[in-house]
Order: C-alpha cells, then sequence, then structure tokens
C-alpha cells in the first residue's frame, strides 16, 4: 500500500480508502461476517482510512464492533454531521455523542459536514458550530476538521476561504473533471492547504458498468490491457493533489484488486498515450450530452437565484446515465438553497452573458421538466421531515 502525506497534519493516509456504506448484505442485513473480514484484510494490507456516516444504516455501529476488537489505533475513523437535520447546537452536540457511542470510540480523526451547502454554512457557522467544532478540537474529540461537497464551484471556493479546514471530500473522477467543484476546486483546496478525498471514483460503479459500446472498444483495443476500474483509478492517483481515493467495497474481490493497483501506482506517471487513450474514452460518454455548458459561471448570479451550471451539469448527468440518481442529488443541492430551475422567470439576462451561446431559458424548462418531478420532491420532504434524528 502506498500513502501520501496530508499537508497541514502530516498524517499519512492509505492513497486508497474503504468506504463504509455499501456493507455485503444478506437476507436484506448487513453480512457482519463477512464484512469483518473484509475490513480486517483491508486494514492487514494496509488500508488505514475508513469512510462513514450517521446517515448510513448500521455502518457506524459495524465499523466500531469491528475496530474495538484490537483495531482501532491502526486506522483513522472519517464520518461526518447530518446537517440536512441539523438546527441546533443541541442538534450537533447529541449527533456527535450518539456517533462517538456507535463507533467504541473517544475520539473521531476525520470529521465532515456532511454534504454542506453554502447557505446552511452561513446559517449556522455563527449560530453554534464554529463553537461546536472548536469546542471538539480543544477536547481532542475531532482531530481534523473538514467537509463533503456536492454544489458547484463558487460556492465550493467560499466554503474553502471561509475555515481553516484541514480537508474536504469532493466528487471527482474522469468525467467529472468539470462537474460540481471539479478540477478548478480541486486545485484551489489544494492551494489552500487542504488534503484531497475523492469520492466516486466509478461513478457508482457506471465507470464500468454502464460504458458506451464505443469506450469499450476503445479500452479493449489499447494496447495495455487493464480493467474500466483501473483505469479510472490510476487516472485520481496520477494527480499528486489527490490523498485518499474512495472505494466503497463490498466483494472480497474488489478489495484484492483494488489493494493491489494502490501497492504499485505512482503521482504523474500515467503516459500520454494512456491519457488519450482515457480522454477519448470521456468523449463518447461527452457526446451523449444534451447541452454544452462548460460550467465557467458567466451566466451568474441570476436575479432569481437558479443555479444554471448546477441544472445543466445535473441534466447532462441524467442524459448519460438514466435512472433517478441525477434527480435526487439535484434536487437534494438545489432546494436547500432555493435555486431550482423552476424559479427561472425567463428574463434572458444570463442568455446575454453566456459564451456559448446557450438558450438558457428553453434549457431550463427542459431541467424543470426532466429533474423537478413532483413526487421526488414529496418523497425528499417527508425524509427530512421523519429521518430519525436521535
Amino acid at each position: 500500500m502506498l500513502y501520501r502525506e496530508m499537508e497541514k497534519t502530516g498524517d499519512k493516509l492509505s492513497i486508497l480508502g474503504f468506504g463504509c456504506m455499501r456493507y455485503p448484505r444478506k437476507n436484506g442485513r448487513i453480512d457482519f461476517e463477512r464484512t469483518k473480514k473484509q475490513i480486517i484484510s483491508a486494514i492487514d494490507n494496509g488500508i488505514n482510512y475508513f469512510d462513514t456516516a450517521y446517515m448510513y444504516p448500521g455502518s457506524e455501529e459495524v465499523l466500531g464492533k469491528i475496530l474495538s476488537e484490537g483495531y482501532r489505533e491502526k486506522v483513522k475513523i472519517a464520518t461526518k454531521l447530518l446537517m440536512i437535520v441539523i438546527k441546533t447546537r443541541e442538534d450537533m452536540d447529541k449527533m456527535f455523542e450518539k456517533q462517538l457511542k456507535r463507533l467504541q470510540t473517544d475520539y473521531i480523526d476525520y470529521y465532515m459536514l456532511h454534504s454542506i451547502n453554502l447557505e446552511q454554512w452561513e446559517n449556522l457557522k455563527d449560530n453554534g458550530l464554529i463553537e461546536f467544532i472548536e469546542e471538539e478540537q480543544n477536547k481532542g474529540r475531532i482531530l481534523n476538521i473538514g467537509f463533503s461537497f456536492h454544489g458547484n464551484v463558487f460556492d465550493f471556493k467560499k466554503l474553502v476561504d471561509d475555515y481553516d479546514w484541514d480537508f474536504c471530500m469532493i466528487q471527482y473522477n474522469y468525467l467529472d473533471e468539470n462537474y460540481q467543484a471539479g478540477k478548478e476546486g480541486l486545485d484551489y483546496a489544494s492551494s489552500k492547504g487542504l488534503g484531497i478525498i475523492a469520492m466516486e471514483p466509478l461513478r457508482g460503479g457506471m465507470l464500468v458498468d454502464k460504458l458506451p459500446d464505443s469506450a469499450k472498444k476503445i479500452i479493449e483495443n489499447f494496447h495495455i490491457k487493464k480493467t474500466p476500474a483501473e483505469w479510472a483509478l490510476r487516472w485520481l492517483w496520477d494527480n499528486p493533489n489527490i490523498n485518499v481515493v474512495l472505494s466503497g467495497m463490498n466483494r472480497e474481490k474488489d478489495v484484492a484488486e483494488n489493494i493491489a493497483i494502490a501497492s504499485n501506482v505512482q503521482p504523474n506517471s500515467l503516459k500520454d498515450d494512456e491519457k488519450e487513450m482515457i480522454n477519448e474514452v470521456k468523449e463518447e460518454f461527452k457526446n451523449r450530452i444534451k447541452i454544452d455548458c462548460t460550467a465557467c459561471g458567466y451566466c451568474l448570479p441570476c436575479p432569481h437565484g437558479v443555479d444554471i451550471p448546477m441544472a445543466f451539469s445535473s441534466l447532462n448527468d441524467k442524459a448519460i446515465f438514466g435512472g433517478m440518481k441525477s434527480n435526487i442529488q439535484y434536487l437534494m443541492t438545489t432546494t436547500e438553497n432555493d435555486s431550482l430551475a423552476s424559479k427561472c422567470n425567463e428574463c434572458g439576462i444570463c442568455e446575454k452573458k453566456c459564451p456559448q451561446n446557450i438558450a438558457i431559458v428553453e434549457e431550463l424548462k427542459i431541467a424543470n421538466s426532466d429533474l423537478e418531478k413532483w413526487y421526488l420532491k414529496i418523497v425528499l420532504r417527508i425524509a427530512k421531515i421523519f429521518m430519525p434524528l436521535f
């Protein structure tokens, strides 16, 4: 296993992190014995970064139980404060205490504000959140503080600049260089000394399971033979600014294969022809997009609050991969800060500023129709109200 050092802390983290959201299951429940074998195998082979969250059902409890059997001091635990349900300082304290109990530990190595957006941060930072962070750090119960993020790069930069973060976690892979925080955000955070944790390296498996046939042929015909998953991981680890690539592994085969890859890959090692091959694969995906938006942000700010780049990137994401994941992620991100496409009043100011000459008003109508499903809005509202907090 290879390791990279976190600039602010000096911690040496395994370049492969173990994502604990997708444990193996049996009869609808977490298969504890299989999970235990996988996690212990990962630790024995050098993985020392384990990522969980309050909202992953059973995840913290299972990880805590396994690590309590003599493994706690060998690893770094990362977990998250569930921002969508946090309203007061009391909420923060109660959730954190419960997480410590679940994880059977008295400190968290890497603690994140889960999928935070700029509005949540502005509302809570002076209403107990910063006080909570600093008090727990002074007690030694939070060793490193960071945030995970799914919004746009402009809000991401503002968050990076507004506090002395140790690290951040963003969605990043060869298809997402211009999606959400993207490469621009990654480079910006790294320049400020933040450690970078990359999630969704395979886009939830889609860069393996949903490769267009034309993209598969490009990989198969390349003179160096590697799997689509290995190329995707190697592309990430080629970037020296990425400290950890998080993989949600739930098969023994995946654990072993990913460990093997992470044991012999170096930054800046991809050759020009390998990069070109991956770019060709990326182009096969891009041929499916609906809107040629580069997320430059010239259209912003919208006087009515619409997050135009987010709407278009989500619409393109849905066009490439299908399903409802793009809808849910879009609604979770934009409903909270009231920046939905449906807020457009067709003023047209954005169209005058767009260097790509996109018919933004008409495309936002499509985004509204395709992304803002009424039944999903209802489900998300109900989930937020009744999500078990304590």
